[in-house]
């Protein structure tokens, strides 16, 4: 039994039709949603970067759906503030929230005025925002002096169990070194050998909870068109690290992709007017080992997609609803918060 849940693009999307989208998603039998953390769109053409964190808020109250967020604390985010936004949304809509938390594009972030770190400062940096952020979700105040600063905080309002913190993941080598934090793991739809390769990373170094992906897909009923949608919106999302981490506006993202020819946006979108063959496509993650499969339609138009899914694709799948997105106890099931505990001071590395 696999979750097919529906991945909400806020650089696409105004996110008042947004919010239509994913409440017609659940009536249509999609069990799980997801959304992009964006202050830029990837090119011009897609012309949104609704505030995630605003929308998620009526999304949850407003459908039965649990919900994911990709999220890149450290920069444009101190992790205070990215603990407390998962802890009101945990303590609101119990075991129906999950974040996965990335080291971030210069694109979304160069707007503090900071300068962009290289890699491995991203990655040390995301490595003490993640701490902080656990810490802070187990109720402790937390003192921190490092790539980033807190002093004496302390999340009030909390959840009963903490939500899942999943690593985001496209390489094996990020896989393997985000496995001893992360509740979970999630990647973007890549040939099926560099899959594998990242999931035994992952698992090889401990990494525990669900593996989930985000399947880029372009369907129409004119294989033409489905193509041209997805040359039109997604072109400039065929970049493989650093290219894509380190391009700091969508006016650059344009200028990179303007040769990119249609045929090799299929490299990086599954395109087909059939949608036996995009049954077939799914059917092939879930032979992987993924628990979760998340589909993004790459054209701003959603209605049409999530319909011919809803009545075509989702009824060939063997489709579930997950299990609640709470953090992994090596030591066994998560153990309830007491609500009115007293914080114990933290003081981390």
């Amino acid at each position: 039994m696999t979750v097919i849940g529906f991945h909400n693009s806020h650089e696409q999307v105004h996110p008042a039709e947004l919010l239509r989208a994913v409440q017609h998603a659940e009536e249509v039998g999609f069990t799980a949603a997801m959304c992009s953390d964006h202050l830029e769109p990837w090119n011009e053409r897609q012309g949104h970067s609704g505030f995630a964190w605003s929308w998620l808020g009526a999304a949850l109250a407003t459908t039965g759906l649990p919900f994911g967020a990709v999220n890149a604390p450290g920069q444009r985010y101190h992790p205070v503030i990215i603990a407390q936004a998962i802890a009101t949304l945990s303590a609101m809509f119990p075991g129906r929230f999950w974040v996965a938390l990335g080291s971030g594009e210069a694109m979304n972030e160069h707007v503090t005025g900071h300068v962009w770190p290289r890699k491995e400062l991203r990655d040390a940096r995301l490595r003490e925002c993640v701490d902080v952020i656990r810490a802070l979700l187990a109720g402790e105040e937390v003192s921190h002096e490092g790539l980033v600063t807190v002093d004496r905080a302390r999340i009030w309002t909390l959840p009963e169990q903490q939500p899942a913190l999943i690593a985001p993941a496209v390489s094996a080598a990020t896989a393997r070194r985000h496995a001893e934090w992360a509740d979970g793991l999630v990647t973007i739809n890549q040939p099926h050998d560099v899959l594998r390769e990242v999931i035994a990373a992952y698992r090889d170094g401990g990494g525990q909870g669900t593996l989930t992906i985000q399947v880029h897909v372009s369907w129409d009923t004119d294989p033409d068109r489905a193509l041209a949608i997805a040359h039109d919106q997604w072109r400039s999302n065929v970049f493989p690290p650093p290219l894509c981490w380190d391009l700091d506006t969508t006016k650059a993202f344009d200028q990179a992709s303007a040769h990119v020819t249609p045929e090799a946006v299929t490299e990086s979108v599954r395109v087909s007017a059939d949608l036996g063959q995009h049954a077939a496509w799914i059917a092939e993650y879930v032979e992987l080992g993924f628990d979760q499969v998340y589909l993004h339609h790459v054209g701003k138009e959603q209605r049409p997609f999530l319909d011919a899914f809803g009545e075509h694709v989702l009824p060939q799948l063997d489709v579930s609803r997950p299990a609640p997105a709470v953090a992994v106890d090596p030591a066994g099931p998560p153990q309830p918060r007491r609500p009115h505990q007293e914080p114990q001071p933290a003081v981390l590395p």
